[in-house]
């Protein structure tokens, strides 16, 4: 990943994504930003209880680093539901876990605390897709499910699409010791010691077995509980924010 820094704000890119002129995309870290602590500093959440005064200046701070005139973001309720996006504001976020997009100037907005946000961007049909991906998304194969709507809503061919799995918790930290009622035992292969899960390695074999090719998936591999000087983390901080990742494509 590459590390940008703006005015106001430092965000990562994803390299692949990076080469394409006509997306816009960044995974921001927690500071700078407006928030204070526990939601220090560049939190995007309405739903942790911070001042959402602070909140829409952290958001617009995000919009102007990628140029967006405004950010496109849903309820997110650990589920697997896929809402695409037309080119109207929706009246209120609208309830689901992944977001698709063919619009120029809808910028998708997928907020993260230790869960996986995935960013894909098909360049063929020019079509964003930006994931929230928990451990019940992951069993429920969001990643999949969203690859599927690309192709059927848009004639997305997975073999064009580039993929960007962000920081989030990793092998190293993702501990379910509870996993033999909460993870189906087929994916007990994921588990790498103990009762600990590798969910990158989960995303990546979800969404190679949907098509994309393994060269077009690029993983953080940076994980979020070992770097709360970057990146919020629920399992690390407990009441704390939540970073943004964001992908549009941009209106010439």
């Amino acid at each position: 990943m590459l590390l940008t820094h703006a005015t106001g704000a430092s965000y990562f890119q994803f390299e692949h994504l990076a080469d394409f002129p006509e997306i816009a995309h960044g995974v921001f870290t927690r500071a700078p930003g407006h928030s204070e602590p526990p939601f220090d500093r560049l939190n995007i959440s309405l739903s942790v209880g911070d001042d959402p005064g602070r909140v829409a200046r952290n958001r617009g701070l995000v919009a102007g680093c990628l140029g967006a005139a405004a950010l496109t973001s849903a309820r997110q309720v650990h589920g697997s539901d896929v809402v695409v996006v037309d080119g109207r504001p929706p009246a209120a976020p609208p309830v689901g876990d992944a977001l698709v997009t063919r619009h120029a100037g809808t910028f998708l907005m997928i907020a993260a605390a230790d869960c996986q946000a995935i960013l894909m961007y098909d360049p063929r049909h020019r079509v964003v897709a930006g994931i929230h991906s928990g451990w019940r998304g992951s069993v429920a194969d969001i990643a999949g499910r969203t690859v599927a709507v690309m192709r059927e809503r848009f004639g997305s061919r997975p073999s064009d699409i580039r993929a960007g799995i962000g920081p989030s918790l990793g092998p190293c930290c993702a501990e379910f010791v509870n996993y033999r009622t909460e993870i189906p035992e087929a994916l007990w292969g994921y588990r790498r010691d103990r009762a600990l899960f590798d969910f990158w390695a989960m995303t990546r074999d979800q969404l190679t077995r949907s098509g994309v090719p393994e060269a077009h998936i690029e993983t953080s591999g940076i994980c979020t509980r070992c770097r709360t000087d970057l990146f919020f983390s629920h399992r690390g901080e407990k009441r704390t924010g939540r970073f943004p990742a964001v992908i549009g494509i941009k209106k010439f």
